[in-house]
């Protein structure tokens, strides 16, 4: 059966993704920001409340994947961490300056992950040749890549999703950015076996009292009064699709 993983941004998603048939989660900070690491404090409180597998990001800011040295050293503190907490894998990936996997850095994470089972995130679809990359990722022994083919979503990147699929012996090749219930079968029926979504939406703040005068963003049209959460009932739909195709 089809993996469904879902990108949770705190305890209570990660539980509501789980109580509606996530088979694992993609745990993040920053919504806004395409998924942060995580403080040690939301991976502590998830590692003790989720039962079914997590694994973190380590990303230290938004932007592009070629980070100054003392990003990649705190990169690397948080792959140790999250081995020590005991989570069965992470999620993460660096580029070079000329859009290549940085073999050098991602050796280093490696060693840092041990047996944890590393994800490389849609950095490879910012690289500059998928199939050098996903070869290069097979040699330094990266579990999966998530990807939307090179494309803004998964459902234009197709074709390339199954190119990469039919190299065959590689990394597992995982579909995710607009990944949705109405077009999870397009997928299914291609042969991708794991899927990435976020299954989710902006819910309204529960706070009554707003300071509409004032922002903590730098960006003055930011809505400060809403939240990222995800949708459990759209988890649960999505299970239904792969549940009916596996049966069929």
């Amino acid at each position: 059966m089809a993996l469904l993983e879902i990108c949770c941004y705190s305890m209570e998603c990660a539980l509501t993704a789980q109580q509606n048939g996530a088979d694992r989660i993609e745990l993040c900070a920053a919504p806004k920001e395409g998924g942060l690491t995580p403080s040690l404090g939301v991976l502590r409180t998830v590692r003790q409340h989720v039962a079914i597998a997590v694994h973190p990001i380590i990303r230290p800011r938004g932007g592009d994947f070629c980070y100054t040295d003392g990003e990649f050293a705190a990169m690397l503190e948080d792959v140790r961490t999250v081995r020590e907490l005991g989570f069965p894998g992470l999620v993460t990936g660096v580029l070079d300056v000329d859009g290549n996997v940085d073999l050098a850095r991602m050796e280093k994470i490696m060693a840092a992950a041990g047996p944890l089972a590393v994800t490389f995130h849609r950095a490879f679809d910012m690289c500059a040749n998928p199939f050098n990359a996903l070869k290069n990722l097979a040699d330094l022994g990266v579990a999966r890549v998530l990807t939307s083919g090179q494309k803004s979503d998964a459902v234009h990147g197709l074709p390339i999703i199954m190119e990469l699929i039919a190299q065959g012996d590689a990394p597992i090749i995982m579909a995710g950015a607009g990944v949705r219930s109405e077009n999870l079968q397009r997928f299914l029926d291609a042969g991708v076996q794991e899927v990435h979504s976020s299954a989710g939406a902006w819910q309204a703040s529960p706070m009554r009292y707003r300071n509409h005068g004032l922002s903590m963003s730098t960006d003055a049209q930011a809505d400060e009064y809403s939240l990222y959460a995800v949708d459990g009932a759209a988890v649960a739909e999505m299970k239904g699709v792969i549940v009916r195709h596996q049966a069929n």
